[in-house]
């Protein structure tokens, strides 16, 4: 049996992990599959840049292209940083952190675990008070150790909103079962269902 890696393991690991998005996928890992698919071309990359598209042009065998200007420019890599004094405790920015590198809660200061973040920048634009900013990412974070640490929090991540969805999904389904449950059953009309349900919103309320 074959055991070395998959294409898409391969394209993956010389990926940044940033998971910016910048390339028009959500993720580094769906952008490794489309291009081991072949489907889509190696310079869509800003993070890694020129040094990368050369990466993945030997990986591929492919040639060398300049990178495509619509998926941004190369730059230095940064790290996001909260001016805390100014956060409203909103937690869009914890919201949109595709590895989970904010912590917080609503209505109190949010920080960014500065070795997690991945410089992505998609938590600036979400903030609707600016009060995060760039600053320069150490080089030794732009190593692979952390790329590899950053594929490991984004795909915990991403497990951990299906798990929610599933559990949200399920619930209203439960719901939607007890509305359009039968006019009779086990001895229960329909318009006794009702009035339970009623009465068990009207009890949450007064208890607000």
């Amino acid at each position: 049996m074959d055991e070395s890696p998959k294409l898409a393991d391969r394209i993956d690991a010389v990926l940044p992990q940033t998971q910016c998005e910048q390339c028009g996928y959500h993720g580094c890992r769906p952008y490794a599959e489309a291009m081991a698919a072949g489907a889509a071309p190696i310079n869509r990359c800003p993070p890694g840049g020129a040094a990368g598209i050369a990466a993945l042009a030997e990986l591929l065998d492919r040639a060398v292209l300049s990178l495509d200007p619509e998926c941004g420019a190369e730059k230095p890599r940064v790290l996001a940083k909260i001016i805390e004094a100014d956060c409203i405790g909103c937690t869009k920015c914890i919201q949109v952190c595709p590895v989970d590198a904010i912590v917080g809660s609503g209505k109190l200061m949010h920080t960014v675990i500065a070795d997690q973040c991945t410089g992505c920048e998609l938590c600036i634009p979400a903030c609707p008070v600016d009060c995060i900013v760039a600053v320069p990412m150490p080089e030794a974070q732009q190593d692979r150790a952390h790329a590899d640490a950053a594929r490991r929090n984004f795909e915990m991540r991403e497990a951990r909103l299906a798990r929610e969805k599933h559990a949200r999904d399920a619930q209203l389904a439960q719901r939607k079962a007890a509305m359009h449950a039968p006019a009779v059953r086990e001895g229960i009309s329909r318009s006794e269902v009702m009035a339970a349900i009623a009465r068990a919103k009207a009890k949450r309320q007064a208890g607000r």
